[in-house]
């Protein structure tokens, strides 16, 4: 996900609420709840960018805005609990990024709008009935993760020309991940790759899954997702110490810097 693309979805969003004329007759600000999917440092640049947005469209916070942020730190069950805690707070919007953060929100209401700037297969998923009519109170951009799983195998290949067996490390509570796993491991059998898939749910899976694999892969694919972006540092720290080769979806999670 392209900063530009995020700062013009989300600012583009907010120039056409309707909300503001509703918050001023309750006497309150129109509230955004911002649902971050890690922490507020691994997702500094997104949420500098979405201020910097709102600023230019006029929308300030604490002038005529008020932002509530949350941050799912890496805890899955977070998400479920910040929706509903948005809900209870009553407000008109909710922002985020991330397939199982959109669905939490989904579940917590089928009122208040809900602005994704990124999602993974939003039909597939659950999150929309089909991209010609959506439907519902979600909307926003989806990314390809899936779709392209099969050419970043093609291009980790070209990096490990002598590529035989191949670890895919993919969070399983996430179902743009499950999707991302399943395609990944079709395209690896077509090849003729040996395959071992790390299933992990929580940050503490990872070290234990690392240990599984020593000597079991010649490279690794890591499949999107936020729990993944938060833990990062651990996941390439590891796959490096285990001189594996690794491919992510995103450049974002490919660095080692905090």
């Amino acid at each position: 996900m392209k900063r530009r693309e995020f700062i013009t979805l989300l600012g583009g969003a907010a120039a056409a609420w309707p909300l503001a004329a509703r918050a001023q007759q309750s006497g309150r600000l129109p509230t955004i709840g911002f649902l971050g999917q890690s922490t507020r440092s691994a997702t500094s640049e997104w949420t500098t960018a979405f201020v910097q947005r709102l600023r230019e469209l006029g929308w300030i916070d604490g002038r005529n805005v008020a932002i509530e942020y949350r941050w799912g730190e890496g805890r899955d069950e977070r998400f479920a609990q910040i929706a509903a805690e948005f809900v209870r707070l009553k407000v008109d919007v909710f922002v985020t990024a991330g397939t199982p953060q959109v669905l939490a929100a989904k579940q917590a209401t089928s009122v208040i709008p809900i602005v994704f700037a990124v999602a993974g297969d939003p039909v597939g998923t659950g999150l929309v009935a089909s991209l010609a009519r959506p439907g519902g109170n979600v909307t926003g951009l989806a990314t390809l993760a899936a779709d392209l799983a099969g050419k970043r195998l093609e291009l980790l290949r070209e990096v490990v020309p002598g590529l035989g067996r191949l670890a895919i490390l993919g969070n399983v509570g996430n179902p743009l991940s499950v999707l991302e796993l399943g395609e990944v491991r079709a395209a690896a059998r077509a090849l003729g790759l040996e395959v071992h898939t790390l299933e992990i749910r929580r940050g503490q899976d990872i070290a234990p899954a690392f240990e599984a694999l020593k000597g079991q892969a010649d490279a690794l694919y890591v499949c999107i997702d936020g729990l993944v972006n938060t833990n990062r540092i651990r996941i390439n720290t590891s796959a490096l110490g285990a001189r594996l080769p690794t491919m992510h979806g995103a450049r974002e999670t490919s660095k080692r810097e905090v």
